[in-house]
Formats: C-alpha cells, structure tokens, sequence
C-alpha cells in the first residue's frame, strides 16, 4: 500500500490516542483480571435500566457501528456490550456493573487508539462520545467533557478568543491525549496539554467520582498527566487553563531524495537554539533513498519567523527546499491545517474526524525518544532506507524541558524529540507491516535509546513500562495500588501495583 499521505501532511500521531482503561508493569502472561466460575454474571439488563443512554450488545442493530475503533485493523473485535454514557452517573453504573461480576471493562474516550485496546473481547465498552461539551469560563479556564475530540474543543475554544497546546489529528480525543502527557504543535510556547490540566473528574475503581487537582489527592492528580489514558479510572471532565489564542505562522520545506541525513543533522541543532514561539517537526518519508520535511508552525507573523527559516537552511548546507510554504493563520485555521482540512467546512471537518464520514486508517505504528542530538543523523535514516514507512521527529524542550520529569507523571522532559513511526497497511499484510516495524524499532534502540511515549502504544514494546514511564514508574505503580488494588481497569500493558 502507499504511504498514507495525510498522515505525512498533518502529523497524524501528535498525542493520538483514546484514552483505554489499564495501566502498565512488566510482561503479563495472563489476564490480570481472572473470572472464576464462582463470579456472577454481568449483569446487562440491570445496567441497562440505570443508563440515560442506550446500552447496545451484540444483538441489537447499531452493534457493528458502535463497536468500531479509529483503527479497521481493529474491526474484528467483539465487546460484550457498548455503554454510551450521557453523564457521570452513567459511568459509575457501569464501573459498579463491571466490578461486581469481575468483569473487564475500557473507556473510549476518544476515536483514535494505537493498539485497539479500546474495543477488547467481551469488555464493557463506557463510550463517552456524548460527554464532549466545551465550556469557557470568563477566567480562561475550560471545563472540557472526557469524550471531546480535538477539532470540537479547538472550535469551541475559538468562538472565546482561547487556545490550548494540543494534538493535531481532529479525531484525537482530549481524554487520551491529556493523560499520555499531550504533545503538539504548540508544546514549546505553552507546555504540553497536561500542563495546562487545573483539575479533572475521574470514577475510580469503587465507583466514587472523584474530582482531583494539585490540592486534591495530588497523587492521583500526578498520575493522570503523562501515566497514560485510562490508567487509575475514567475520565469524565478536565478543567485546562487556556491560553489566549495567538496569530500563527505555518510553514512547511521539502527537500530533495538523499539529502535527509543533512536536514535532519541540521534540524536537531537548530530547533534546540530556536525560541519557544517556534515549533517544527522533521519528516523522514521513507524510499530509496528517503527524502524529507520540514513542518512547523511559529506563534507570530512571517517576518518573525522568516529569518529563523532561514537559520535552518543555514544549518543544512544552504540546501534550498524544493517547495517552501509560508502562511499566517489565525489560531482555529492553523490547526485546522494541521488537521488537514483547511479546504473544508467546519461540518465536513467535524465528520471526517467523528462523524458519518469518519477518515478512518489501517496502521502499524511505534515510537521512540530522542534525548540529544544524533552525532551520525544518516544511522536514523539508514533505518528506512527502502521502506514505506514515515517517522516523525518531533520537537520538544522549550516549555516542555522547563518542568522537572518528576512533577509530573510524563517522564521525557528533557528529550529532544518524541520519533513516531507510522505505516499504513491492511488486513492482508498486518503481519509483514508489524514485523517491520518491529524491526525499525529495534534498530533505533541502538540509536537513540530505549524511551518510548505512551500514547504512542506499541503492543510489542520490549521493556514497555520503563519506556513509557522510566522513574515515575515506581511511584505510578504505587497510585495504582491506591485506588485500583483489584486490578480492574486493565489490558495488556496496565500499570498495576507490581
């Protein structure tokens, strides 16, 4: 299959993932949750008449619809029944439901989850799709609903003159991208996303809604920016502090086939001695040879971000781009760019991205960290000489690096980049395409370490939970063991407490 070309475009994985129950410790050989035959039945009927919202088994028309997940290599899987929640008590019922019979249970808070996790085998499905409101207070802090997706909270955001530093697939989910950390096109300016949580309404284990914040158990608190979506409880409500929404510049370079170990050499260096108003990410397309581009936004107008462009063409030789895009947008149109629909309405906007034309994509995908400079840039691009393959290097520090790794639960505070790997495929060649990437992955262990990002999920991650976590992992284990001792909100790579 061809490279999926509005992945490349728009950066399909900046903080892509729904937010799943479970956590994460070592390798699992069986199911943590176990159901005896002693255990009741789970009991749907019940359920059903505690619900506001309709309560869908495999029985009933809609069942197939309700099911999907962003990913269709993820079309397969059967839940047991899909809970669509319409308030909080919703969610407690079905926690409740889920813990008296022992039985599994994950959150789609979202559209778009790496592993398929959020539609496993037999689970409760707590859909909170329709728990997606968006409200701005006169202070600039948002009360934003657990299964908002990121082209509504954009909008709506918007409409009060605000911005908060995001991801820029519009079918991302708030949910699952705050509590992975949040990494996006504006992260060096104003922080990731979870450094903007003020507070958030999570239903833990024992059914109790809990609202947490810096003042209010602080350990659960901690976990739920960077300990990864769904871990400790489902997320109905988070409150951010925003921004004022700025002016911004976009701009993107393309540069010629074989010329990428220059422009990657030279664009680790420069995004390190750029101001924070200037985000950039550097593309590496695979082929023979691959070829590059630059992708960023500035927060400002062109002249502002003119000369820092041509700082890095500077830094790579003076090798002139083949294509060179500069545009100033207000701040709702530049994400709307990054999103891939700067040529579409609002409406077509919102359903390609969660609607009835929903632009779903089969894809294997993995990550790594970048913590310095790469001395030898063409040892990174060597690894995708020849495949179809594109890995997104993303920039980090500035606001990033200026919150110490352990005041939150995002361990990667002071890398130089998050590296995404992103093949599209299908059905028929799921397993060449995961061996592939599997083998990519490994190669760049050797490159640039071991550390990967949690809402980049790979289900084959070696080592997973010390990539994802690295020292925070002891102390997230420990908040686990607080307020899930039993071990319910689980699936293959769950923090439990050892």
């Amino acid at each position: 299959m061809p490279i999926n070309r509005r992945a490349f475009l728009h950066a399909a994985g900046l903080g892509a993932a729904a937010a799943t129950l479970g956590g994460c410790s070592g390798p699992q050989t069986t199911s943590p949750l176990q159901r005896g035959t002693s255990d009741p039945p789970v009991d749907f009927a019940g359920l059903a008449r505690k619900l506001s919202g309709p309560l869908i088994t495999p029985d009933q028309p809609g069942y197939h619809l309700a099911r999907r997940s962003f990913n269709p290599l993820f079309d397969n899987r059967t839940p047991a029944a899909i809970a669509q929640c319409r308030r909080i008590e919703d969610v407690q019922a079905c926690v409740s439901t889920a813990a008296a019979a022992r039985a599994p249970i994950a959150a789609r808070s979202g559209g778009h989850s790496y592993p398929g996790y959020s539609t496993p085998d037999g689970a409760l499905i707590v859909d909170l799709s329709a728990m997606s409101s968006v409200e701005v207070n006169a202070n600039g802090t948002a009360v934003i609903g657990g299964g908002a997706r990121l082209i509504d909270v954009y909008t709506s955001l918007a409409g009060a003159g605000r911005c908060l530093p995001a991801g820029s697939c519009p079918s991302v989910g708030i949910a699952g991208l705050t509590l992975g950390g949040g990494i996006g096109v504006l992260s060096r300016k104003y922080g990731l996303t979870c450094d903007r949580l003020l507070s958030a309404t999570v239903v833990t284990a024992d059914g109790t809604a809990r609202t947490v914040s810096a003042s209010a158990q602080p350990d659960l608190f901690w976990a739920l920016r960077g300990g990864g979506g769904g871990n400790f409880g489902i997320v109905t409500s988070f409150t951010f502090d925003t921004v004022p929404a700025p002016q911004l510049t976009v701009f993107q370079l393309d540069f010629p086939a074989g010329s990428v170990p220059d422009v990657l050499g030279g664009w680790q260096q420069w995004i390190i001695n750029m101001p924070d108003e200037l985000w950039s990410k550097c593309n590496i397309i695979g082929g023979s040879p691959p070829s590059g581009t630059v992708i960023g936004c500035y927060v400002g107008p062109a002249t502002g971000l003119n000369p820092l462009l041509a700082d890095l063409t500077f830094r790579i030789g003076n090798l002139q781009p083949t294509l060179r895009t500069v545009a100033e947008h207000d701040c709702l149109n530049a994400m709307r760019y990054f999103a891939g629909c700067s040529d579409k309405s609002t409406t077509e906007c919102h359903d390609q991205a969660s609607g009835p034309q929903w632009n779903r994509e089969a894809f294997v995908a993995t990550s790594r960290i970048v913590t310095e400079p790469v001395t030898d840039p063409g040892q990174i691009v060597s690894v995708f000489d020849g495949r179809r393959v594109i890995a997104m290097v993303d920039g980090l520090r500035g606001a990033v690096g200026r919150v110490r790794s352990a005041d939150t639960a995002f361990p990667h505070r002071g890398a130089l980049a998050t590296m995404q790997i992103y093949l599209g495929t299908s059905l028929a060649e799921r397993a060449a395409a995961a061996s592939s990437m599997a083998q990519m992955r490994d190669q760049l262990t050797g490159i640039v370490g071991g550390g990967a990002y949690v809402n980049y999920l790979d289900a084959g991650m070696p080592n997973w939970a010390q990539a994802y976590y690295a020292d925070n992992l002891t102390r997230l284990r420990q908040v686990a063991q607080r307020y899930d001792p039993d071990r319910l909100f689980t699936f293959p790579q769950a923090i439990t407490s050892g």
